[in-house]
């Protein structure tokens, strides 16, 4: 547009507000022709949706993969998480009523073999509890990329005996034993728990509600 039309011209374009950013994810176009609701005065409408990377806060709601999901609590300093013997700490604290409540036991298992693949596992002799396994998965290094059957994965003897196979890191320690659970300390008071705790890795994603 040149001359004296560009006085005439006014930029009405939609911008995100100043000092806002994020990345298009999605535009939806509504026609009154494709017989969309639209308010009065209104032929047509265009949606842009625009995502923003910000850090999680309290209040906000995480989910696994087998329905299990909860509301964040409290964040807190990495050093007053709980941590293993290593001084390892954990990330996340889920409370223990939402296995019993919604019956899951799906992120239970991806726990365990969580923790297996990520320390790695060998397994000695022949036991009668690997006598499924293929000979490849006899042993194999941390970091390891596993995956297991729907309604027909890892049973309990074999869970139970690759966790107590798993090799031991870089102290010669293994933290976790045959249950799954570990020995935690307080991280405010440095005092272990008066129990052991189920630890181990899993996928926790944010929940979009």
């Amino acid at each position: 547009i040149f001359g004296e039309k560009a006085r005439e011209v006014r930029d009405t374009s939609l911008k995100v507000p100043h000092g806002e950013s994020g990345k298009v994810i999605g535009i939806r176009v509504f026609s009154r022709d494709d017989d969309d609701d639209l308010p009065a005065g209104v032929n047509e409408l265009v949606r842009v949706y625009v995502a923003q990377k910000r850090k999680i806060s309290d209040g906000d709601k995480l989910a696994g993969r087998h329905g299990n999901k909860g509301v964040i609590g409290k964040i807190l300093p990495a050093e007053d998480m709980p941590f293993l013997p290593d001084g390892t700490p954990v990330d996340v604290i889920l409370n223990t009523h939402g296995v019993p409540r919604r019956m899951n036991i799906g992120q239970i298992l991806e726990t365990h073999l969580g923790w297996v693949a990520k320390t790695g596992w060998n397994i000695e002799g022949n036991p009668e509890w690997a006598q499924n396994l293929p000979e490849d998965l006899q042993s194999a290094p941390a970091d390891t990329r596993t995956a297991t059957p729907v309604f027909d994965g890892a049973r309990e003897e074999e869970l139970t005996g690759l966790l107590s196979s798993t090799l031991p890191n870089r102290d010669g320690e293994v933290m976790v034993d045959g249950d799954g659970k570990a020995r935690l300390f307080d991280g405010r008071s440095g005092e272990p728990f008066p129990y052991p705790v189920t630890v181990g890795y899993m996928y926790i994603l944010k929940l979009h509600h």
